[in-house]
C-alpha cells in the first residue's frame, strides 16, 4: 500500500514539474499566450512538433531503461547502443523542438505546434540527460573492472 502510495505520488510530482516546464519554455519562448483565433485539426506544424515529441518519448523511454538498471542486468554492449538511441533522439527532439518554437508566430492553437515543440524541447533535454547518465555509469564501470571504454 505504501509502495503504490508513493509510486502515485511520484509520478503526479512528476506530470506537475513536466507541465511546468513545458509551460516555462513557453514563457521564456515568448509563445505562451493563447491564440484569438484557435486553428482545428493537424496541421505541418504540429506534425512536425508531434513527431518530434515522439521521437523525445522515445529517448526517454530508452534512456530510462539503461540508465536505472542495475550493472549486471543490462549487457554493456546493449546497454551502450541504448544509450546511444537516447542521446541521438534526445539531440533531435530537442532541437527539432526548439526549431518549431524559434519559428512560431503565435502561441497555443494558432496550429504552429507550439506546444509540441516545447514539449518535444523538454523530453530532448530529459533523454540527453538520462542518455549521459547512462554512457557515464558505463564508463564508471569499465574504469573500475580495468577494460577501456
Amino acid at each position: 500500500m505504501k509502495r503504490t502510495l508513493s509510486i502515485a505520488l511520484t509520478a503526479a510530482a512528476s506530470m506537475v514539474l513536466f507541465v511546468g516546464l513545458v509551460y516555462a519554455v513557453l514563457v521564456a519562448a515568448h509563445v505562451s499566450e493563447p491564440a484569438a483565433i484557435t486553428v482545428q485539426g493537424l496541421t505541418v506544424r504540429r506534425l512536425w512538433a508531434t513527431m518530434a515529441a515522439l521521437l523525445g518519448l522515445v529517448g526517454v523511454i530508452a534512456g530510462g531503461l539503461v540508465a536505472f538498471r542495475s550493472t549486471t542486468s543490462f549487457p554493456t554492449k546493449t546497454g551502450r547502443f541504448t544509450a546511444s538511441v537516447a542521446l541521438a533522439a534526445g539531440l533531435l527532439a530537442a532541437a527539432n523542438g526548439g526549431l518549431n518554437l524559434a519559428f512560431a508566430n503565435g502561441g497555443p492553437g494558432t496550429g504552429n505546434g507550439v506546444v509540441g515543440g516545447a514539449t518535444a524541447f523538454v523530453l530532448g533535454l530529459v533523454a540527453l540527460a538520462l542518455g549521459g547518465r547512462a554512457f557515464a555509469r558505463f564508463r564508471r564501470s569499465a574504469l573500475e573492472s580495468g577494460r577501456t571504454a
